[in-house]
């Protein structure tokens, strides 16, 4: 399968990205995860992000099994239209990745959750993660989401990142995850707002998310 720039939401229309940096190509699926390299890239990006100390969920020792389940569930919200999926790609090899989680509350429709972004150790230090947050971020003012939450851990390198990326350090939680090591590790909230043109009504929203989130 050959990856290609776009992004594709719980319908099947998709919009192609600006371009993307070097060598970089950027996918989302809503149906797609099955797909052969998609899978297997997936499945190797979150053991390796696990293995590496990554916080995402998940501790040591971590099975494929447990991947592929995490995977089957990420699949069934994006069917229900309830995430977004990013994928960053080179060539056939799946780099990185970062969801989008839409608030359906109806006093939260102008925000969503950007969350389990990760990148495969051999692609750190290359600018994907941030190329990531660009997107998401585009992805989320597309859905007239005006506000956007996330959280990590408290000493990651990506605190830094989303910091430099006009994210507010909104406070920390001590004791919030166990690590690897058998520790509890503590996190920190950041919140970032976007501007939108359309205003903070349901109506806007159930467009936003019905006709293909055209640019």
């Amino acid at each position: 399968m050959k990856l290609t720039g776009g992004v594709m939401g719980k319908g099947n229309e998709a919009l192609q990205f600006e371009a993307p940096v070097k060598g970089i190509q950027l996918v989302t699926y809503s149906r797609q995860i099955n797909e052969v390299n998609i899978k297997q890239g997936l499945l190797s990006l979150l053991c390796d992000c696990v293995d590496s100390g990554a916080s995402v969920g998940f501790i040591r020792p971590f099975t494929l099994q447990q991947a592929e389940q995490y995977w089957r569930e990420v699949q069934m919200a994006l069917n229900d239209g309830n995430k977004y999926l990013l994928i960053a790609a080179s060539e056939a090899n799946v780099l990185g990745c970062v969801q989008l989680s839409l608030c359906h509350k109806a006093n939260g429709l102008h925000r969503a959750e950007v969350e389990k972004l990760m990148v495969h150790t051999q692609a750190r230090g290359q600018g994907v993660a941030k190329r990531l947050m660009i997107e998401v971020e585009a992805l989320a003012t597309n859905l007239c989401r005006s506000l956007l939450v996330l959280d990590t851990k408290k000493g990651d390198i990506a605190e830094n990142m989303y910091a430099n990326l006009g994210y507010v350090r909104g406070g920390e939680i001590p004791g919030f995850a166990l690590s690897s090591t058998g520790e509890l590790d503590a996190t920190v909230l950041f919140y970032k707002r976007l501007m939108i043109k359309a205003p903070f009504t349901e109506t806007t929203f159930e467009l936003a998310d019905n006709q293909g989130l055209n640019r």
